[in-house]
């Protein structure tokens, strides 16, 4: 990986990895920070996997425990954590497949929505038929 990218920015992270990235930086387990803000360890997951975001009050509450900004876990930018210390070849490969899988998320994303389109259509000359 190029020295100059930004291992938790905004193009090469999502909420959920700048979450996991601060907890483990500030050396906690999910269980450990659930507990700590009164949550259920799957809540932690559901946000490390980008299923769910926490509401203000605990997004605070979290980002004041992780020692990091909460414009920085929401976007990547400002105080943050630094990226892991062994960013092998391992580590880029995993990167490149992240990058690909958003991409292809992206092309589902507009997929689906050329299909509502389409929908939409059909129907509307459906109902001018019947």
């Amino acid at each position: 990986m190029d020295e100059n990218t930004d291992w938790f920015g905004p193009d090469a992270a999502t909420f959920g990895d700048r979450v996991a990235g601060a907890r483990e930086a500030a050396g906690m387990t999910q269980s450990q920070l659930a507990r700590r803000l009164g949550v259920k360890k799957a809540t932690i997951v559901s946000w490390e996997d980008d299923l769910s975001e926490p509401r203000a009050n605990k997004l605070s509450m979290m980002a004041g425990m992780l020692n990091v900004s909460i414009k920085w876990l929401l976007t990547g930018e400002g105080e943050g954590t630094d990226a892991p210390l062994d960013v092998g070849e391992e580590a880029a490969d995993l990167k490149a497949i992240m990058a690909e899988l958003r991409s292809l998320r992206g092309e589902m994303r507009a997929s689906a929505e050329r299909a509502a389109r389409l929908e939409k259509r059909i129907r509307k000359m459906m109902e001018q038929q019947g």
